[in-house]
């Protein structure tokens, strides 16, 4: 009978001497570029809130916390407990740890406790981007996509229907608060109540929350409302004459019985993508030409015309405090981002605007049809006419081409390859933390993959 030459299998064995984290893995390893890329960032918000006196429980150092939630984000896991399941089992986790092993509690009470800070890791690694040279701002491209919420559409209950319940809930806690008066005496806190009456009061809460930010919404709409009527009437004074057009309808106040609001995340909103109808939120990003994100933003508009000069600020101010001093050049946009007004606003005080007047297919059969523009611009065109002269210039349709180039593979990449494709947690501010978060970690992959981090 032969005998076997296999290397044996002894995993009972202690080690015979302390192992080096330096052998677990190769110096070109993802999660060493994490650590020393986090020894460049400014942590001192983050140990802000820590007491220096040497008193107290043994806390988790803040500069692996970051770490670790870094590293498993450029990877795609954002779960606290897929985190923690790989900090038991994952050599390169374990590196970034130092062989600790924080919980799923522990991860997500550092993440909910820190979200200012680390929705400011953006900032940070956006300057480590522009100190390696690999942020110029002369063209950038903005967009949105729509991310699925932490929430279902079937979570949706209509305002009629909140109202009701509501309604008859509060009436049966008042009658409940009576008995438990009889029953435990009035100076009573309720502690003792059973855990089921305490979940009640919890989905009370969550269901007025709802039907209140629906009211919320109703009276916002009325007031814009009521200010173009009046701003109708101003014309039609001024100009003694009849606008043409529908009257503006009254505004009611109060949302309609069919509104919807959802109890898993009532921040969250209906939005219709491509493919259907999702509970989520739009997510923002402005792109350099090397596809580095410079500004990330979650908004609960279902549209993005409003937010193109919002976008174009914030990446502005992004690019000055990672100690950019140059303005944006020219911003590509597709029709999403499309009015008059945001043309007017720009050519006040914002960039150069390159803007889609229809959706994107029908502009390039319309660019590739006609032929590009001759001579003088021709007095007594409107807005939309010279946008689209403009983008039927050589020039102008070379830029445009390159939209799709520069931001549409960046969405592409954080849904699809990395798994990002609907939020963690749950109401506006949260995700908004988590989209900077998975923004920064897209631009920390960007610098690592190009090599050219000056640090050692």
């Amino acid at each position: 009978m032969g005998q076997y030459n296999f290397i044996p299998i002894q995993r009972e064995q202690d080690l015979l001497l302390p192992p080096s984290l330096r052998d677990w893995l190769p110096e070109q390893d993802l999660a060493w570029f994490i650590i020393d890329a986090v020894s460049q960032m400014n942590l001192k918000p983050f140990y802000a809130r820590y007491r220096n006196d040497g008193w107290g429980n043994a806390a988790y150092d803040p500069e692996m916390m970051v770490s670790l939630l870094l590293y498993a984000y450029c990877l795609g896991v954002r779960s606290s407990r897929e985190i923690e399941r790989h900090c038991e089992r994952d050599i390169a986790f374990r590196v970034i740890t130092a062989n600790q092993r924080p919980d799923h509690t522990t991860i997500a009470r550092f993440r909910q406790a820190n979200e200012k800070e680390l929705s400011a890791l953006f900032t940070e690694v956006l300057r480590l981007c522009t100190e390696a040279g690999l942020v110029k701002v002369g063209l950038v491209a903005l967009d949105g996509t729509k991310v699925k919420a932490n929430a279902s559409l079937g979570a949706n209950r209509t305002y009629a229907w909140l109202e009701k319940t509501v309604k008859k809930m509060l009436e049966e806690a008042a009658i409940k608060d009576e008995e438990e008066d009889q029953l435990y005496g009035s100076d009573k806190r309720g502690d003792e109540l059973p855990e089921e009456l305490q979940d009640r009061g919890k989905r009370l809460a969550r269901l007025k929350e709802a039907k209140d930010r629906l009211e919320q919404e109703a009276e916002e709409a009325a007031s814009i409302q009521a200010q173009k009527i009046k701003e109708r009437e101003e014309e039609e004074r001024e100009s003694g004459k009849k606008k043409r057009g529908r009257k503006p309808k009254q505004p009611d106040e109060k949302p309609q019985t069919e509104s919807k609001a959802n109890m898993t995340d009532p921040q969250s909103r209906i939005m219709k993508t491509r493919t259907g109808y999702v509970q989520g939120y739009n997510a923002q990003a402005v792109v350099t030409e090397e596809q580095i994100i410079v500004a990330a933003d979650v908004t609960q508009a279902e549209i993005d015309k409003q937010q193109l000069h919002p976008m174009l600020e914030q990446a502005q101010a992004e690019l000055s405090e990672a100690g950019i001093k140059d303005k944006i050049g020219t911003a590509l946009q597709d029709a999403g981002y499309w009015s008059e007004n945001n043309i007017l606003k720009a050519d006040l005080e914002g960039p150069e605007l390159l803007i889609a007047t229809t959706k994107d297919w029908k502009q390039r059969k319309i660019l590739r049809e006609k032929d590009p523009p001759r001579g003088r611009i021709p007095k007594g065109l409107s807005t939309m006419e010279r946008m689209e002269r403009k983008l039927r210039t050589k020039r102008g349709w070379a830029l445009y081409k390159r939209r799709g180039y520069i931001v549409e593979p960046i969405f592409g990449q954080i849904k699809d390859i990395r798994g990002c494709d609907r939020f963690m947690r749950r109401g506006h501010v949260a995700v908004q933390s988590e989209w900077r978060l998975i923004a920064a970690t897209h631009n920390l992959l960007k610098l690592w993959r190009s090599g050219k981090w000056t640090w050692t």
